[in-house]
């Protein structure tokens, strides 16, 4: 679980404007951040299927937001991906 400082510092690196709270920039680095601490806890608690599950969810979310992303804006979805350390 992010705590609202994290979240408000991960939209801070990634917003575009002043306002931008659910750009798809934004979606994909919240979920990053998500997957990572997730991906930390099961490493922890290996039999945990529930988390398991929500994991494969949130990892195919961002997985269809940043095809989206790569259709929609080309340049943006490189820098994303650079800034994010995702591969390709």
């Amino acid at each position: 679980m992010l705590s609202t400082t994290q979240k408000k510092r991960t939209i801070k690196d990634v917003k575009t404007t002043e306002k931008d709270t659910g750009s798809v920039p934004v979606q994909v680095a919240l979920l990053t951040r998500r997957i990572n601490e997730l991906t930390k806890h099961l490493k922890k608690h290996k039999k945990d299927n529930h988390s398991r599950r929500g994991l494969l969810l949130m990892v195919g979310k961002r997985r269809r937001l940043v095809s989206y992303f790569e259709k929609t804006d080309k340049k943006g979805h490189a820098k994303l991906i650079k800034q994010l350390g995702l591969k390709k």
